[in-house]
């Protein structure tokens, strides 16, 4: 349960990053290397949970928290991709 909560909290950040660097199209202070980081976290998170499946009674729950891993895999993904694509605007601009 408390894993759950803890993917929502982290969950809850990442389309807030995502619209600023949108909105922005600048990427300054974000980290790519913490990005792909805490997307192999996410990755290892996933791994973990189909390869322990958990005792029958938690088996809902934690189909739960690997959607929640997923989505939050894919926000920092995405994010990472932003980066990439907007890091030029930095390069002009300094």
């Amino acid at each position: 349960m408390f894993e759950a909560i803890m993917m929502i909290c982290f969950g809850l950040s990442w389309p807030a990053n995502i619209y600023k660097s949108l909105r922005t199209r600048f990427v300054r202070g974000k980290s790519p290397l913490f990005m792909g980081l805490v997307s192999i976290g996410y990755a290892s998170g996933i791994l973990h949970k189909i390869l322990n499946p958990p005792a029958s009674d938690a088996h809902t729950l934690a189909r739960y928290v690997i959607i929640l891993y997923a989505l939050n895999f894919a926000m920092v993904t995405f994010d990472l991709i932003l980066y990439y694509m907007f890091r030029k605007n930095e390069e002009r601009v300094a």
